[in-house]
């Protein structure tokens, strides 16, 4: 059996890190041959959020690497269709993989629809609920036009019953609480960051910010900054900051206003895990970050106005605080934790093991 699997932006290489592995694990187990061809879109193409992830996870190298890199979402995901389809018929693979709600996403649930081969959407079922974001639009597609939808939540089933979809839906777990579970421990003895950075355990508050709806929009991301700068009056506040979020912060002439944040470049997988699991609090818009700050029972605050992570809400351990100063600030310094820890929203850690079995 051969999969292709479609990856191109840094969430996607550590999901896919996770199925790699568990195909290697299936095929020395059953001296089974599950080939997997690995196509890169280039949608993440700097060094630190794409190769780093490579050599640090074991991920095969890709087979193709289309090279697409930074363009509108319409001309990047046309690029990405026209270079997928020319790899789909050369390889004609059973499966076609697609993870989560990026452009390279769409683009390869399309041309597998396109050329009548399986496909198979990991992370199927999250919705938003706001049609402004393009990944909500990139998700329901692919939902839609899949054969097999494998989801990571009770939640996620629960939403496509609701539009209908209850055929190939199957609720695996989420695969990037394997790769946690997998990697924490590495992590723990093998990043430098915290030395690097001069942390103490606790004694930060790390945060994300990359996502359109904040980054392109200088109202959000004034907000954003100024509830940061606030907060690093008091704590010290590490920002990994994506090359894009670093472009709009000068276009918008926000850099100056963030005061005593300390910015850095964006880290290896191992390394933000460690100081993920370190800090103190998270302020974040990224879905994944959300979910391991959940796995590592540490505080989030979610840049966002809301979430498809609706677990991590309702046990406590999230706050949505949008864009707005006052409430980022109040929620990053805030002590609270919950007292209960739910354990089972996100599976035991063999999601990756079923998506290859149910695959074969």
């Amino acid at each position: 059996m051969k999969i292709a699997t479609i990856v191109g932006a840094r969430p996607q290489f550590v999901k896919a890190a996770g199925i790699s592995r568990a195909i290697a694990d299936h095929n020395h187990a059953h001296h089974d041959t599950i080939e997997e061809v690995l196509v890169h879109t280039g949608q993440h193409y700097d060094p630190n959020l794409s190769q780093v992830f490579f050599d640090e996870l074991g991920i095969p190298e890709p087979g193709y690497h289309l090279g697409v890199g930074s363009l509108s979402n319409a001309a990047q995901t046309g690029r990405m269709l026209e270079g997928i389809e020319k790899v789909l018929i050369a390889e004609r693979p059973d499966w076609v993989l697609t993870y989560g709600d990026t452009n390279s996403t769409l683009a390869g649930a399309l041309a597998a629809r396109a050329l009548n081969l399986r496909s198979a959407h990991v992370e199927a079922g999250l919705r938003s609920f706001n049609e402004r974001m393009a990944e909500e639009t990139n998700r329901v597609i692919a939902d839609r036009i899949s054969n097999v939808r494998f989801c990571p939540t009770t939640a996620a089933v629960e939403n496509l019953a609701r539009e209908g979809i209850r055929e190939g839906v199957f609720r695996v777990g989420d695969v990037m609480y394997d790769v946690s579970l997998h990697y924490r421990q590495l992590a723990r003895t093998q990043s430098e960051i915290l030395g690097r950075l001069s942390l103490a355990p606790k004694s930060f508050i790390l945060a994300t910010v990359h996502r359109a709806e904040n980054t392109d929009n200088a109202e959000r991301l004034a907000g954003i900054v100024e509830g940061l700068s606030t907060v690093a009056r008091r704590w010290r506040v590490v920002l990994a900051i994506h090359p894009r979020t670093r472009k709009c912060l000068a276009q918008h002439g926000l850099e100056k206003r963030l005061g005593n944040v300390q910015m850095i470049d964006p880290v290896s997988y191992l390394d933000m895990i460690r100081l993920e699991e370190a800090a103190r609090v998270i302020c974040t818009d990224s879905g994944g970050v959300q979910k391991e700050a959940y796995f590592f029972r540490v505080p989030c605050v979610t840049l966002r106005d809301e979430t498809e992570w609706i677990e991590t809400v309702q046990s406590g351990w999230n706050r949505l605080v949008g864009a707005e100063p006052e409430r980022i600030a109040a929620a990053a310094e805030c002590d609270v934790v919950p007292a209960a820890q739910e354990d089972s929203f996100y599976g035991d850690g063999r999601a990756c093991n079923r998506i290859v079995e149910i695959l074969n």
